[in-house]
C-alpha cells in the first residue's frame, strides 16, 4: 500500500470488537459505531470508573461486557486494541485462531484517513519522542504549514484525521505498543531516535521490541531517519521494505557525513538535502536556539529538523521553530537555584536510558532516584555516572536495586536511603539532597524508575519535586 493511499472499508453491520475502555478504547467505540459498525466493548476492569464508561457507551447503543476481556464475543470480525492491552492476552490467541484480524487504535486512523489526507511524519524511541514530535510540529508551524503534534503525544490521531480541520502534514508519536498492532501505517517519512531495554515485560525481549519500533519505517517514502550513536537504529532502517527513493538519513553529535545532520563548531548543519551532500553543508541553528541544550536534546533536534527538511521545509524554519519551542514540565526543567545550588526536575527520566542522557547533561550532580525498575538493572548506569555524582538520594520500591549498583560501582558516593512512601517523601528527598549538596552543584531528580509505586504518574512525582524546592527556597529567602 503506498503512503497516501487509503483502505475503504464497508463498516455498515460489521461487527467490532474494542478491546479495553480508556482514553483510546472510547473513542474508537464511538467512531465505530458513528460508521455503523456493529461494536462490542470488552474489558477486564469491572469498577466503579468501569461502569461509568460503559454506562455512557450503552446510552449509544454500543454493547460492553465488563469484567471478561478474554472470550472473543460471536460474529466479532475485527478487534480493535488500546495499546496497553499485551499481545499474549487470551482474547488476541482466540482472534488468532479464528483468523480475526487485529488493529490499534493508530491503524484504525491510518485506515479512517480521507482522499487526499495529510502525510505523517512519525517518532519513535525509547527516549525524546514526545520532545522531538513538538519540536517537529514547532519547526513545520514556522514553515506556515497547517500542522497538529498528535498521537502518543496525547491528541487523538482519530480526532486529527476524522475532524473538520484540514492539515497538510501531521508530527505523529508512536509508541511500540501503537506500532505492534498498526500493520499497514506507511509514514512519509520516520524516525527511530534511540533503543534501549523498556517495556520488556510487554515485548517479551528485546528483540521483539525493537522489531515493533522498526516497523515505523514499514513504506516510507522519503527518509528513514536513525541515530548515528546508535546502531541499532541504523540496522532497523536496514532491515525495512521501504518504497523506492527512499533514503537513510542519519542524525550525529559530531560533524556530519554526507547523508546526515550533525555538528560543527555549535552549528547545527544539514549534509542530507543539499545539493552536493559530497562538498556542501547547510546551517540550520545553533546549539543555542535549543532549549535546553543538553546533548539529547540536540539530538531531538536533530532528528525533528531531518524529518522537516524531509518535507522540505526551508532552513530558516528549522532555526525559527527551534527558538519558539518551549520543552513539555518535568523534562530536564530547571526548577530554581537555592543556596548557589540548581534543582532540576526531570521526572520524565523513568527509565534508565533517560536517565543517563539527563545525568551527561550536569556535574557535579547529587541525584534522587527510584521507583519502580520495570525490570531493569543499573550497574551500566552508575558506571558511566559515578565520577560526576556528589551524592545520591534513593526513594521508591525498587531502590535497593540502585543502592546495590552504587555499592559495586560507586562505594565512595554517600547514599541517603528513604525507607517511606507517604507524601512527605519528596520533602525529605530534597532535604538530603540540599545538605549533600554544595554550591555549584545540581540537584537532579532523574529516578530512571516509573512512578508508580508512589505517584500517579510522573506529572504528580515532578509536581512533588518541584513543590519541595519552592518551599525551601522559600524558606531560605
Amino acid at each position: 500500500m503506498g503512503s497516501q493511499e487509503v483502505s475503504n472499508v464497508d463498516w455498515q453491520g460489521k461487527h467490532v470488537t474494542v478491546a479495553g475502555l480508556g482514553v483510546s478504547g472510547i473513542p474508537a467505540a464511538r467512531v465505530l459505531h458513528g460508521l455503523g459498525a456493529v461494536v462490542t466493548v470488552v474489558n477486564d476492569g469491572d469498577d466503579e470508573r468501569s461502569r461509568g464508561q460503559a454506562a455512557e457507551l450503552e446510552a449509544h447503543g454500543i454493547t460492553v461486557r465488563l469484567g471478561d476481556g478474554a472470550t472473543l464475543p460471536a460474529s466479532t470480525e475485527l478487534i480493535v486494541t488500546t495499546p496497553g492491552w499485551k499481545p499474549d492476552k487470551p482474547l488476541f490467541a482466540a482472534a488468532a485462531e479464528a483468523g480475526v484480524p487485529v488493529w490499534g487504535d493508530v491503524e484504525l486512523a491510518w485506515r479512517l484517513r480521507g482522499p487526499g489526507a495529510a502525510p505523517w511524519l512519525a517518532v519513535t524511541g525509547t527516549n525524546g519522542k514526545t520532545t522531538t514530535v513538538r519540536m517537529l510540529a514547532s519547526i513545520l508551524e514556522a514553515a506556515g504549514l497547517r500542522t497538529a503534534a498528535v498521537g502518543n503525544i496525547g491528541v487523538s490521531l482519530l480526532d486529527a484525521v476524522l475532524g473538520e480541520e484540514t492539515y497538510d502534514v501531521l508530527a505523529v508519536e508512536l509508541s511500540s505498543y501503537q506500532l505492534h498492532w498498526s500493520p499497514s501505517l506507511r509514514a512519509h517519512s520516520a524516525a527511530v531516535l534511540n533503543l534501549a531495554p523498556d517495556h520488556l515485560d510487554w515485548h517479551g525481549s528485546m528483540a521483539a521490541y525493537a522489531a515493533d519500533k522498526g516497523r515505523i519505517y514499514e513504506g516510507n517514502t522519503v527518509a528513514c531517519v536513525y541515530n548515528v550513536a546508535d546502531r541499532a537504529t541504523e540496522d532497523l532502517v536496514r532491515e525495512a521494505d521501504v518504497e523506492e527513493g527512499c533514503r537513510a538519513i542519519g542524525f550525529t553529535l559530531g560533524p556530519p557525513g554526507p547523508s546526515q545532520l550533525g555538528v560543527v563548531d555549535g552549528i547545527l548543519v544539514d549534509r542530507a538535502f543539499v545539493t552536493n551532500r559530497q562538498k556542501q553543508a547547510q546551517e540550520l541553528a545553533e546549539v543555542a536556539d535549543v532549549n535546553p541544550p543538553a546533548p539529547h536534546n540536540i539530538a531531538n533536534a536533530l532528528a525533528a529538523a531531518a524529518l522537516a527538511r524531509a518535507f522540505g521545509v526551508k532552513p530558516a524554519a528549522v532555526r525559527d521553530g527551534l527558538r519558539a519551542f518551549r520543552p513539555d514540565p518535568h523534562r530536564i526543567e530547571h526548577v530554581a537555584d537555592v543556596a548557589g545550588v540548581a534543582y532540576i526536575d526531570d521526572s520524565k527520566a523513568t527509565n534508565t536510558h533517560a536517565a543517563e542522557a539527563s545525568l551527561a547533561a550536569y556535574d557535579p550532580i547529587v541525584w534522587i532516584a527510584g521507583g519502580l525498575a520495570k525490570g531493569a538493572t543499573f550497574d551500566e548506569l552508575v558506571t558511566g555516572c559515578a565520577k560526576r555524582l556528589r551524592g545520591v538520594v534513593l526513594m521508591g520500591a525498587d531502590r535497593a536495586l540502585i543502592r546495590e549498583a552504587l555499592a559495586r560501582h560507586a562505594p565512595e558516593v554517600p547514599v541517603v536511603d528513604l525507607d517511606r512512601t507517604d507524601t512527605g517523601a519528596m520533602s525529605e528527598a530534597v532535604r538530603e539532597a540540599a545538605r549533600l549538596a554544595r554550591p555549584g552543584d545540581t540537584v537532579l531528580m532523574a529516578p530512571a524508575c516509573a512512578s508508580m509505586d508512589m505517584f500517579v504518574n510522573y506529572n504528580k512525582r515532578g509536581e512533588a519535586f518541584a513543590d519541595a524546592v519552592r518551599a525551601r527556597a522559600a524558606e531560605s529567602a
